[in-house]
């Protein structure tokens, strides 16, 4: 993993998790949680299928194919974790 990879799945980890908030509203924590968390999730995203070996994840990492798969995993792995902390604070906020 270079550093190129590394910054184009933080990126887009942030704009995964702020599409996330924006599709799922009820599950939205704000434009700032929004982006630190899915900075957080694009770079564990990213890390996590390297380890697995993913192909989309190898490469120089400034061949096309690098960077499209950076920028999927990064977008996904942001979105998801974005949606599973606005649901585990969802689930702990008590019903009025």
């Amino acid at each position: 993993m270079n550093v190129v990879s590394l910054i184009i799945q933080l990126v887009s980890g942030a704009l995964g998790g702020n599409a996330a908030g924006a599709l799922l509203k009820k599950l939205s924590l704000g434009t700032v949680l929004n982006s630190i968390l899915g900075i957080v999730g694009g770079g564990l995203g990213g890390q996590l299928l390297s380890l697995l070996g993913s192909s989309l994840t190898s490469g120089a990492g400034t061949d096309i194919g690098s960077i499209i798969g950076n920028i999927a995993t990064g977008g996904v792995g942001g979105g998801v974790f974005m949606a599973i902390i606005g649901a585990i604070k969802k689930a702990f906020v008590k019903k009025s």
